[in-house]
């Protein structure tokens, strides 16, 4: 009805089925696992309910009838991806299982490069990233702080690993377009930046850039920057 509000609905809440009638032709899960396949080979941007009936072999409104609205199939999307998660028996060392998460999380994003662009906290109460926060305040048990500060310390985690990996897709996808190799282009802004701080204009970054000579290990630099939100968590004279 026109000027009707819109009302606020969680698609979880919703059966995905009713006790009667025909059993649907599709699952919610099969419906992720389309949408998931079309991101992963052409990005977010080429997922919309066209491209994902089409993948199932049905009519764009006949989608409309599981899916009512393209953030619930973002949500199915986050839920089918937070699926991947490995969730194992806790070993008692919360900062170790965090950094574990941490690497496991970035590999995730790395496997579906659409998803750094969903994670929000309005994905945050599908089931399986329900079991995913259990499972990481299982690992944090040992950390003497409250549950509060505990979430607190996974979405900023998730919130560091996500802004890295969305940087690292960046680089990837510039060096992509490039019509020279990384090592080229990497090569010449070097050999700028070397003759700019020559100059002695920029003494600090000088002195920066020569204690840290040597080639960057990506894999090393993220071990640490995980390592500093931990220690920020961990408690005091510890």
């Amino acid at each position: 009805m026109a000027g009707r509000a819109a009302v606020p609905e969680v698609i979880w809440a919703r059966p995905e089925r009713t006790g009667r009638g025909p059993k649907p032709a599709y699952t919610r899960a099969d419906i992720a696992a389309a949408a998931v396949r079309i991101a992963d080979a052409g990005g977010l941007d080429a997922v919309s309910m066209r491209h994902v009936a089409a993948e199932l072999g049905c009519g764009t409104m006949s989608l409309y009838n599981y899916v009512p609205r393209k953030e619930d199939l973002y949500e199915l999307m986050v839920d089918a991806a937070g699926g991947e998660h490995e969730l194992w028996e806790p070993g008692g060392d919360w900062r170790a299982e965090m950094l574990r998460v941490g690497h496991q999380t970035r590999a995730l994003m790395h496997r579906h490069p659409w998803l750094p662009r969903l994670m929000s906290g309005v994905h945050s109460s599908s089931p399986n990233t329900l079991r995913y926060l259990e499972h990481c305040l299982a690992c944090l048990d040992p950390l003497e702080a409250s549950y509060g500060t505990k979430v607190e310390l996974v979405a900023m985690l998730n919130a560091v690993v996500t802004m890295y990996v969305s940087n690292e897709l960046a680089v990837a996808e510039r060096t992509r377009s490039l019509p020279w190799s990384e090592e080229q282009e990497h090569a010449v802004r070097a050999a700028y930046l070397g003759g700019r701080l020559a100059t002695g204009a920029y003494p600090r970054l000088a002195q920066a850039f020569t204690q840290g000579a040597g080639p960057i290990d990506p894999e090393a630099v993220f071990e640490r920057t995980l390592g500093r939100v931990l220690d920020g968590f961990a408690p005091r004279g510890r």
